[in-house]
C-alpha cells in the first residue's frame, strides 16, 4: 500500500467559505444541476441571454426564413446564446457538435388551421435529457378556451424538471381576440412563475413592461413577435432589457431580416455589451457593407 499523503495544512482560517448568490432573479434556491443548465443559457457575465427562436414549424408548418433550416439557421448558431427548437428540428438538423445549449418545444397539438390553446404535452422529459436539453418550453394559454389544460401541461412539465433538473421556459400565448397590454401580461405572466416555471417569454409593450417585469419573481426573455423593420426591432430589444427584461428569445426579427447575420450580432451587442439602438443599427448596416 502507497503511504498516505500527509494532512495538509492550509487551511485558510481566517477565509470563510464563500457563499455567492446564484446571480438570476428567483433561482438562487434551485438545485445546482438546474442552475448550472441556466447558466448555459444565460451569460453568468451579463446576466442575459440572445434566443434564437426557430419553433414556428410545430404548429404553422415551413415558416418563411425556416424553409431550409440547415441553410438559414444552422450558420447563425455561433451567434446566440441558445437556440429554441424542436426536437425533431434538433434531431434532423443541428450538427451534433454544436456547443450552444438547446432550449426544446415541449408542448403541440394543434396547427394554425385549429384551436391553438387546445395543446398538450408533446415531449416526455426523459427525451429531453437523452437531448441534452438545457431546457424546455410550454405554451400557457391564460384567458384562451383551454386555459386550465395548458397551465396543468406546464405544471406537469415542471414536476418532471425539478424532478430531473431540466428548467422549463413558460411562454404567454396571446390569442388573436385578447389585449395585449402590461394589466394581461403581468396577470399571465405572475401565473406561470407562481406555479413553477423559472423563466417567463411574453411579449413588449410600450406602456409598462417594466411592471410586468418587476411583478414577475423570475427572469423574462422578450418574445420577437412579428416582422418589424430593423431599426424598430433593435429599439424594442434594447426598451425591454432597459425595463427589466433578462434578454430576449427573437425569431423573424433575425431569420426574416435582410441579413440575419448582421442582425443577431447587433441583437447580441445591445443585450450584452448595451449598444444604443442607433448604435445596433449603425453597426447592422456596417455589418452589411463589410460582407
Amino acid at each position: 500500500m502507497p503511504e498516505a499523503d500527509k494532512e495538509g495544512a492550509r487551511f485558510q482560517a481566517d477565509r470563510p467559505q464563500a457563499a455567492p448568490s446564484f446571480f438570476l432573479k428567483g433561482s438562487q434556491q434551485l438545485d445546482w444541476g438546474m442552475k448550472n443548465r441556466l447558466a448555459r443559457v444565460f451569460n453568468p457575465a451579463s446576466g442575459r441571454t440572445v434566443m434564437l427562436a426557430v419553433d414556428h414549424g410545430y404548429f404553422q408548418g415551413p415558416t418563411t426564413g425556416l424553409e431550409r433550416i440547415d441553410l438559414s439557421i444552422v450558420p447563425l448558431l455561433p451567434a446566440c446564446d441558445a437556440l429554441f427548437c424542436t426536437r425533431g428540428i434538433l434531431r434532423a438538423v443541428i450538427p451534433a457538435e454544436c456547443s450552444k445549449p438547446m432550449v426544446l418545444r415541449a408542448s403541440g397539438g394543434p396547427s394554425i388551421l385549429k384551436e391553438l390553446s387546445d395543446e398538450q404535452i408533446a415531449m416526455d422529459m426523459e427525451d429531453a435529457i437523452r437531448l441534452n436539453a438545457a431546457g424546455v418550453g410550454i405554451q400557457v394559454f391564460i384567458g384562451g378556451e383551454f386555459e386550465t389544460r395548458s397551465v396543468h401541461n406546464m405544471t406537469k412539465l415542471v414536476d418532471a424538471g425539478l424532478r430531473y433538473g431540466i428548467p422549463v421556459m413558460g411562454v404567454t400565448a396571446v390569442g388573436t381576440n385578447m389585449v395585449r397590454d402590461a394589466q394581461y401580461l403581468r396577470l399571465a405572466c405572475r401565473i406561470i412563475a407562481e406555479l413553477g416555471a423559472q423563466y417567463v417569454k411574453t411579449y413588449y409593450v410600450s406602456e409598462g413592461f417594466e411592471t410586468v417585469t418587476a411583478a414577475c419573481p423570475v427572469p423574462i426573455v422578450m418574445a420577437g413577435g412579428k416582422k418589424l423593420p430593423e431599426r424598430d426591432a433593435l429599439t424594442m430589444a434594447y426598451n425591454a432589457i432597459q425595463q427589466g427584461a433578462a434578454g430576449v428569445d427573437m425569431g423573424r426579427n433575425i431569420f426574416q431580416s435582410d441579413s440575419p447575420m448582421a442582425m443577431i450580432a447587433a441583437v447580441h451587442a445591445i443585450v450584452h455589451k448595451k449598444l444604443t439602438p442607433t448604435e445596433g443599427f449603425e453597426m447592422y448596416k456596417s455589418l452589411i457593407q463589410r460582407s
